[in-house]
């Protein structure tokens, strides 16, 4: 969750509350400098470098980078005749994306009509993520989208008593289950494979993606699908979950301290697909085992 994506506070759907007796927008969008220097590849080519990008949190969208055009690549956009409307910031002009004697059609764009009060964005342009090669801060390729700073991550150990079960059999029983808690979010748990009945589990095909943990793999429990999770390699920044199993409370059985769980509010997550030209191999090289 970011500020203004799933469950986020300016998110359609976000799970807090303002404390105002006035009512709010029923949309508010947010832009603040991202004070940190970006790159945009396409085609094996610089086209864009900034210390100036303006970050756009929209509702229901993931933040969007601005570059101030004077920091992009003079012959890398191309005008086209499409323009569109955002509810917000007006009239929308396309650009096409061109290096390395290719194009990508529509993969840029530029608000030309911005209200006085949202001029923060005049003179940048915003690239389509997964239409480019890669996004870079620094030298360091950034996955899923631009790095969204009210994103957190705590991971917390704990003597708790979990205890997982399908049915009448015993899946999973634990005094150290490891707590995720992820902004907005409804807390995780975790259980080490030495407190699982592993041949109770039955890995599955196909694996998602999450630009703050990497990619999780799945299982079936007892024949009930997708019922437990791991990041078998997990991000740095989560490696104390790296390869412990979660379980989904809505398909089996978990308990905390003798209580039941239940799927909370804003637990369900939005799976992210792998940006263009990323491929399991480079999500692995930002693993802890990797390095």
């Amino acid at each position: 969750m970011g500020l203004s994506w799933q469950q986020g506070p300016l998110a359609t759907r976000g799970v807090g509350t303002f404390l105002t007796d006035a009512p709010l927008p029923e949309r508010l969008l947010f832009a603040e400098p991202l004070r940190r220097r970006m790159r945009v590849r396409f085609q094996g080519e610089w086209i864009a470098d900034s210390e100036d990008v303006v970050l756009l949190h929209e509702p229901g969208h993931y933040p969007v980078a601005y570059f101030p055009l004077t920091d992009i690549r003079s012959d890398a956009l191309q005008h086209t005749d499409r323009v569109t409307n955002h509810r917000e910031l007006g009239a929308t002009a396309w650009f096409t994306v061109t290096a390395g004697g290719e194009h990508a059609e529509r993969a840029a764009w530029q608000h030309v009509e911005l209200p006085g009060h949202a001029d923060v964005l005049a003179g940048r342009v915003a690239f389509a993520w997964r239409q480019m090669d890669a996004f870079y801060e620094e030298d360091e390729r950034i996955l899923g989208h631009a790095a969204d700073a009210y994103h957190r991550i705590d991971v917390r150990r704990t003597s708790r008593h979990l205890v997982v079960e399908h049915g009448d059999t015993v899946i999973a029983d634990t005094h150290a289950p490891v707590v995720l808690y992820e902004s907005g979010f409804a807390p995780r748990w975790y259980v080490t494979r030495d407190d699982i009945v592993l041949d109770r589990l039955t890995p599955l095909e196909g694996q998602t993606f999450c630009p703050y943990k990497g990619l999780a793999s799945y299982y079936a429990v007892d024949g009930v699908e997708r019922a437990a999770w791991s990041y078998e390699n997990a991000f740095t920044e989560v490696g104390r979950v790296d390869t412990l199993i979660s379980f989904e409370p809505d398909l089996v059985e978990v308990y905390l301290d003798g209580v039941r769980q239940q799927l909370a509010p804003g637990q369900l997550v939005t799976a992210h697909g792998l940006d263009r030209g990323l491929d399991p191999d480079e999500v692995a090289d930002r693993t802890p085992s990797a390095r």
